[in-house]
């Protein structure tokens, strides 16, 4: 039987087409301009109705992006980082590694590269220059792995090396998901804390990236780039 895949907690919410849905539960904030949902799938229950794991999943929607307002982009990333704050539980020492998912030679999937490209990354000023700058600034490292077949390597597999290695308390994904409405191309994020599996928006779906795989924290936050069709 074919079914519409979509990587959005809200949209698996509105086929239900406003109905209550057994342990899920909905909350909605509207701000100007800026349209902010609160999914919790609280039970294996809602976990099965709405195909996804049990956590929270916060959507901001904000149709404005799509004319570039440069204001309201500052609005929203103040949103952003106030979801962030909430939802990873952050402190002054919480060391932060990002991760940007996708592959970077395909416009659609290049989101989390992108991102990646434009993150300051502070790891080795701490490290290496701790009088100049020690408790200033937060730990933040960051990786673009790229995909499975341009890598050879399953994204996890990478990212358990790397956890392994530097042992951050925190992972931020960053990647392109699956929308099945055109109007949310681009305008709208999605940020949840349980982890991401790659691809599986498209029907591609890889080795996990969750608290459970890596033994930290996985906030995980996407922009869909394309429809399913």
């Amino acid at each position: 039987m074919y079914s519409i895949r979509t990587d959005l907690a809200v949209e698996a919410r509105e086929l239900y087409k406003g109905r209550e849905i057994p342990g899920v539960r909905v909350d909605e904030k509207h701000l100007e301009g800026i349209k902010v949902t609160k999914v919790k799938i609280l039970n294996e229950e809602g976990e099965k109705a709405m195909g996804k794991p049990v956590g929270d999943y916060i959507t901001i929607e904000a149709p404005g992006l799509i004319e570039r307002d440069l204001d309201l982009e500052e609005e929203v990333a103040k949103v952003l980082a106030d979801i962030i704050k909430e939802i990873a539980n952050l402190t002054e020492n919480t060391q932060v590694l990002v991760v940007g998912l996708g592959n970077w030679n395909v416009t659609p999937d290049a989101l989390g590269p992108r991102v990646v490209s434009n993150i300051v990354v502070t790891r080795h000023l701490k490290e290496y220059a701790p009088q100049q700058f020690g408790d200033e600034i937060r730990s933040v490292s960051a990786i673009s792995p790229g995909v499975l077949g341009i890598t050879g390597i399953e994204t996890a597999e990478i990212l358990k090396g790397v956890v392994d290695r530097i042992k951050p308390d925190l992972i931020i994904t960053i990647d392109a998901l699956a929308s099945r409405r055109l109007e949310r191309l681009s305008t709208t994020i999605q940020i949840s804390n349980t982890g991401i599996s790659p691809g599986s928006g498209i029907g591609n779906r890889r080795l996990s990236i969750t608290e459970q795989s890596l033994g930290i924290p996985v906030i995980a936050i996407g922009v869909p780039t394309v429809v399913d069709a």
